[in-house]
């Protein structure tokens, strides 16, 4: 309850427009000098880091969540294009009309993919990544999303309803969570929340991400992510775990790389056991304190 009000009488939200129709939500935590970026997953926004967020602050950070266009609270255009590599130059249009330089990144899932995108795309806003179950996707176009659409009850848009996306956002959230017991009807409704305005225009952008096809590969160029990324797995079997071999490309490409197995935990260990991320992050905010 101390975190979730800290979140609630100090976050400050904006919606900053970055294109045509494209508008991201953002939402701010703390003061500090120095930043802590969060990308968002597809559902949760900023409340999904409700856990991190107030302590983070609490150490002198001043804490940024965006959620990506189509993500959380964001607009989700029809036509836009929903790359990861168009996803990560917005994010980097929002951070430098923030003022934002040399933050850590902090992603879980497929956002990852974004952060890893952005440190070398913009190595000038990243100083280190932190990666809660998150590997090097090549595009939004996962199997698992795929899927999504084509049985879970989004095919045709007149008979989806607020309800339907829930359940299937619940079923989602069960199949990859070590603990389960975080997931009550009140956490399904704001994960959705910010979806369940317009669930048609949800859909249409979640359809376009599922037929998106990227213009760089990340795989070619991981590589040139030269700062240090940071790796929490979750080793409870979940369906959307990361794969060895992406784990495996990791360590050989990235320059600075170590991944930390977190017994008990799915792909959300920000929501079953947060303290994890939290040791993680002040190592790595040490770590590149200390190097700049």
């Amino acid at each position: 309850m101390l975190l979730l009000a800290t979140l609630d009488t100090t976050a400050q939200v904006r919606t900053i427009t970055v294109g045509p129709g494209e508008h991201l939500r953002t939402t701010a935590v703390g003061r500090g000098a120095e930043t802590v970026v969060f990308i968002s997953a597809i559902f949760g926004g900023a409340y999904g880091y409700r856990h991190l967020t107030g302590p983070i602050a609490g150490l002198g950070f001043r804490c940024v969540v965006i959620e990506p266009l189509g993500f959380g609270a964001s607009s989700h255009p029809k036509k836009a294009d929903y790359s990861f590599t168009a996803q990560t130059d917005r994010i980097g249009a929002v951070l430098d009309s923030l003022g934002v330089s040399h933050a850590i990144v902090i992603a879980q899932s497929t956002a990852a993919s974004i952060a890893l995108r952005l440190a070398y795309r913009r190595p000038d806003l990243v100083r280190g990544v932190l990666s809660i179950d998150g590997g090097p996707a090549e595009t939004p176009a996962t199997p698992g999303l795929k899927r999504s659409l084509r049985f879970g009850g989004f095919l045709t848009k007149l008979v989806v309803g607020q309800g339907t996306m829930r359940g299937k956002v619940r079923k989602d959230l069960v199949a990859n969570s070590g603990d389960t017991t975080w997931v009550t009807e009140h956490l399904v409704a704001e994960y959705t929340a910010g979806q369940a305005d317009d669930v048609d225009g949800a859909i249409d952008g979640l359809r376009r991400m599922s037929k998106v096809v990227e213009p760089e590969s990340l795989r070619a160029r991981l590589h040139e992510a030269l700062v240090p990324v940071r790796l929490l797995l979750g080793t409870a079997p979940h369906a959307s775990a990361v794969k060895e071999d992406e784990v495996a490309l990791m360590g050989e490409r990235l320059p600075n790389f170590s991944v930390e197995h977190v017994p008990g935990s799915g792909q959300f260990i920000h929501e079953e056991q947060p303290g994890v991320v939290l040791e993680a992050f002040t190592r790595l905010a040490a770590l590149t304190s200390a190097s700049r």
